[in-house]
């Protein structure tokens, strides 16, 4: 295992990623035996339009969680932007770009009121996130009367936003969330804006002594985080295009888990876009194989419960052991 750590190839890509890479394969091809409906095209065109609103708000967590944040509210928001959204377009006429437009607005709305107040007002994440998941659901059934919302089918008239997930059998929405993927590594990477939010969960003391405007940057990260929960609703609706008030706690702990298993800390300072990319397809695969073999959906709370807990010890365990 030394030596393997030590192969320059694995260090440039990362070993964490390499065995969630063969955690996926291995996953494919168990679900392939135990179920072979599990290779036809359709399943995997399933468990990507999963993949893809789960992975935008994976992206977005990732961001919250490098500062040593959290935000349980990233669900609800999502159904809470859709809602919106959708009722302006269903009700008040508003041309589709406007609707889309119009969740990106409110997605980051929530991600500037949770940024200012856990940043300037130094209210706890969790509080601030347990809230504002309250209120996305309050705000949402207010707003459509407590009605659920369609948006328009392939056919109908600005229906051409479900080509945001497929074009015939081609995956559009696979590219789109691998491309703001990148965008994301380039921003955590490459920018001032990732080195601080980095920096932020390391050692937020030190950066602030530095002379860095650490509110202003954990702001930020906040603010990234909402926005691409907007484009999450967008992509939920282009999959699954009915959204009910009430709803979308489920999806917190399973984008969580998606980031958390792709090697971002719950401690902050370090995260992997790489990896959350990687750990959402793991939790896409994982509820499609449950529903292949059968399963109640249940079973697939279980073993992400399961898997966030595994996840976090390791990252505790691996802090142990470096300090």
């Amino acid at each position: 295992m030394g030596n393997l750590k030590n192969n320059p190839i694995v260090k440039k890509i990362g070993l964490n990623r390499i065995l969630l890479a063969c955690v996926l394969v291995v996953m494919y091809i168990a679900f392939a035996i135990a179920s072979p409906t599990f290779l036809s095209f359709s399943r995997i065109l399933s468990a990507l339009n999963y993949a893809y609103f789960l992975g935008f708000l994976s992206l977005g967590v990732t961001f919250v969680i490098a500062t040593g944040g959290i935000d349980f509210s990233i669900g609800p928001v999502m159904f809470c932007c859709a809602l919106i959204s959708g009722y302006c377009l269903t009700s008040y006429g508003v041309p589709m770009v406007g609707a889309i437009v119009i969740s990106l607005i409110v997605g980051l709305c929530f991600g500037i009121f949770n940024g200012y107040l856990v940043a300037y007002m130094s209210v706890p994440s969790f509080i601030v996130s347990m809230g504002s998941m309250n209120i996305a659901k309050g705000l949402a059934s207010v707003f459509t009367k407590t009605q659920s919302v369609s948006w328009p089918q392939s056919s109908a008239e600005g229906g051409w936003y479900r080509n945001l997930i497929k074009v015939g059998n081609f995956p559009v929405g696979l590219v789109i969330f691998l491309a703001v993927a990148v965008i994301c590594a380039m921003i955590l990477n490459k920018t001032k804006i990732g080195r601080y939010i980095l920096c932020l969960g390391s050692n937020r003391e030190a950066v602030r002594l530095s002379g860095v405007n650490v509110k202003k940057w954990e702001m930020t990260a906040f603010m990234i985080c909402g926005f691409l929960v907007g484009i999450a609703a967008i992509f939920y609706v282009a999959a699954y295009t009915t959204v009910q008030p009430g709803y979308g706690d489920q999806y917190n702990n399973e984008a969580i888990a998606g980031c958390v298993m792709g090697g971002t800390s719950m401690a902050g300072g370090l995260a992997s876009i790489s990896g959350t990319v990687i750990g959402v397809l793991i939790i896409a695969l994982l509820q499609e194989g449950i529903l292949a073999l059968g399963l109640n959906k249940n079973f697939q709370l279980i073993v992400t419960g399961i898997i966030v807990i595994i996840a976090v010890y390791f990252d505790v365990l691996g802090r142990r052991r470096k300090n």
